[in-house]
């Protein structure tokens, strides 16, 4: 078994002003003394639907276990302007935040803390970028590829951007996020060998172009891979040439070795007519059998449109628009402090903005995701203070944060803690699953949010509630500081 692991040290990997607010909150005698609480959480979903799929924690724990600085790095930030007492601090520091964090493949909604840190003042802001960076990106990627898979309404689909990617990280891992978003397999063979996933294979015309027919190209590829055979069709015409061509290869080349085709690939033209053609062709041909894979800059909506038309298509291959989040370029993932320790205790804060949907909800919090009991399906989610505990209660009141006079009495659920403890005093003490069963838990977990959820198009706003505890230490900070007063 390979181990998933695929990264350097990358504890430089920060915009510098994390590493200047660092030093500035750094205490000589006491730098590990000053606790913080920051939340990692998105705003509003990004154009994506009704939810996102969280992914990128796997890299981003492997980062922080090797979180150290070599003397190369303290020279720089010397040069920069940091104290020397600082440097010499980052040379031994031993990493001891608590982590916990919502398990990779589970749904998640706008202002949920994805991730929730507890430490040193100095390490929690060292590590900002790393983790925004690990979890906005596979986040983001998991997401797309969610709504692909679900778009091709069971039909196979694989990760194809690896020449599209931005740079050869993204490549590996938004196959991985891809991976756990639903996506079958992918073709880029370094994260198919480093990340276990499964790999999947096609020629290119430029293979085509290099014989002196594309018959010729095609009885090649056969020869060299009876087991795993798919021909790209429509170099010279998908029906008329690519079509015929394939069909006399795999009478000629396969079946006297005993093999089938795996599938012919069409990556242009109007797909949803030609596989229609392609799939008679074959099946009249003996090779029902035979796949008919689909590619050419194809995303969700291009599928469903597919689909609607009766495209007979067996695998939809899905690159750029997969890999590089389509037209959606980034995950608006924000990391907050909510809390810091004084007096032995934890103390909410709050940055009172003018845009309000940048108020995140202060203090430590837990996160639960309630079921319905009958059906199966999540009803709520709810952020409750750390010292609440709704797991054993038969009945909740639920109110809307924002418009309080909708509530809702919700019997007969059962409530599931979604932050997972994941670094104990910096040591990591959470067991992570392969990225098959990853995958699968994502299906699950995707499979239990109401049709109205998944819909593209206006889908329904999930709740996502306060505790009436929570809510009066949000509204009590609010007030304060627009009245100017004192948050203690």
């Amino acid at each position: 078994m390979k181990t998933e692991k695929f990264s350097k040290n990358l504890s430089m990997m920060m915009d510098f002003y994390s590493a200047a607010a660092a030093a500035h909150a750094f205490d000589g005698g006491k730098p590990d003394e000053h606790i913080v609480w920051f939340d990692l959480s998105f705003r509003k979903n990004p154009k994506l639907g009704g939810y996102c799929i969280t992914a990128g924690l796997r890299q981003a724990v492997e980062i922080l276990e090797d979180l150290s600085f070599g003397e190369e790095d303290l020279c720089y930030l010397r040069e920069q302007g940091c104290p020397e007492a600082f440097t010499e601090y980052l040379k031994t520091m031993r990493f001891c935040c608590d982590i916990r964090a919502v398990p990779e493949g589970t749904p998640v909604f706008p202002n949920e803390p994805v991730v929730r840190i507890k430490g040193p003042a100095v390490q929690a802001l060292l590590i900002e970028t790393v983790l925004m960076q690990t979890v906005n990106f596979q986040s983001l990627i998991a997401t797309k590829a969610n709504r692909i898979v679900r778009a091709a309404q069971g039909r196979r689909v694989v990760e194809f951007g690896a020449r599209r990617a931005q740079g050869s990280t993204a490549a590996v891992f938004g196959a991985r996020a891809a991976y756990i978003g639903g996506c079958a397999g992918t073709t880029c063979a370094e994260a198919a060998m480093a990340l276990e996933i499964p790999r999947f294979g096609s020629m290119t015309h430029n293979f085509i172009q290099m014989f002196d027919s594309e018959y010729e190209a095609f009885r090649a590829y056969a020869k060299a891979f009876p087991d795993q055979c798919v021909l790209l069709i429509d170099a010279f015409g998908t029906l008329s040439s690519g079509l015929p061509n394939a069909i006399r290869v795999f009478n000629e080349v396969l079946a006297p070795m005993g093999k089938r085709p795996v599938g012919v690939r069409i990556d242009s033209g109007d797909l949803a007519y030609l596989s229609k053609r392609v799939r008679r062709t074959l099946n009249e041909a003996g090779y029902p059998d035979c796949d008919v894979i689909a590619s050419n800059a194809l995303d969700e909506h291009i599928i469903s449109e597919m689909i609607r038309n009766g495209a007979r298509v067996d695998t939809f291959m899905v690159g750029e628009k997969l890999i590089t989040g389509g037209d959606v370029s980034y995950f608006p993932g924000v990391y907050k402090l909510v809390a810091r320790e004084k007096d032995g205790r934890a103390e909410p804060v709050l940055q009172l903005s003018e845009n309000v949907e940048k108020i995140v909800t202060p203090a430590p919090k837990l996160l639960w995701r309630l079921y319905d009991m009958e059906t199966g399906k999540a009803t709520a989610d709810l952020l409750t203070t750390e010292d609440e505990d709704v797991s054993a209660l038969r009945e909740y009141r639920l109110f809307d944060p924002d418009y309080t006079w909708k509530q809702k009495t919700v019997t007969n659920f059962v409530a599931r803690q979604l932050l997972e403890p994941i670094f104990e005093d910096g040591k990591r003490v959470y067991r992570f699953p392969t990225l098959a069963d990853t995958r699968y838990y994502c299906a699950q977990q995707t499979d239990a949010l109401w049709e109205e959820v998944l819909r593209f198009e206006y889908p329904h706003n999930y709740y996502v509630d306060l505790s009436r505890k929570l809510w009066d230490i949000k509204n009590d900070l609010i007030r304060k500081l627009r009245n100017g007063e004192s948050a203690e």
